[in-house]
């Protein structure tokens, strides 16, 4: 296997303003907790191909509804490569849980963003089954799976990006 990448976590002033805007929690100290008990993505098995994204929040999406999470987590990846991310595929089974995006694309130089690369993962429960999903801080939800692309023979792009999502688009 080649290795490509590191998961770090981002600051805690970045999480904290993150955590603060899409949550909505305030207090420094809750905040903390969380932040220290953010665990980075793993591989559950030698043979996995996506690593692990652990939830920061409690909660419930009942059928319909949505939520935007901090994962805490960003990724310094190598030229050549990209980190997608989905659901993990049980819950994507038994719940129609779906990134709101389909798959999210996480591009090497999205580390060096103004929001320090932050990664966040939207996900709705699109069941049909009237189920509900539950899920608690610490609770594997989504995974990322690194993969390389190419690029066209007559691509002259040397922008680089100052932002976050949508940073690319004019």
């Amino acid at each position: 296997m080649e290795r490509v990448a590191s998961f770090e976590k981002v600051s805690f002033n970045q999480f904290r303003i993150d955590y603060s805007k899409t949550i909505g929690e305030s207090d420094d100290s809750v905040i903390k907790r969380v932040y220290e008990s953010i665990m980075l993505p793993v591989r559950a098995t030698k043979g996995s191909a996506g690593y692990d994204f652990c939830s920061t929040v409690d909660f419930v999406l009942n059928p319909g509804e949505t939520i935007n999470i901090p994962t805490g987590v960003r990724v310094k990846i190598e030229d050549g490569w990209v980190l997608s991310c989905y659901p993990r595929s049980g819950l994507g089974f038994k719940y129609r849980l779906q990134l709101n995006n389909t798959v999210g694309i996480i591009d090497s130089d999205y580390y060096r963003s103004d929001n320090e690369g932050h990664i966040f993962l939207k996900i709705t429960n699109c069941s049909n089954d009237g189920k509900s999903v539950s899920i608690k801080i610490g609770d594997r939800f989504a995974q990322g799976i690194f993969t390389p692309y190419g690029i066209t023979c007559d691509d002259n792009v040397y922008t680089e990006r100052n932002g976050g999502f949508g940073s690319t688009s004019n």
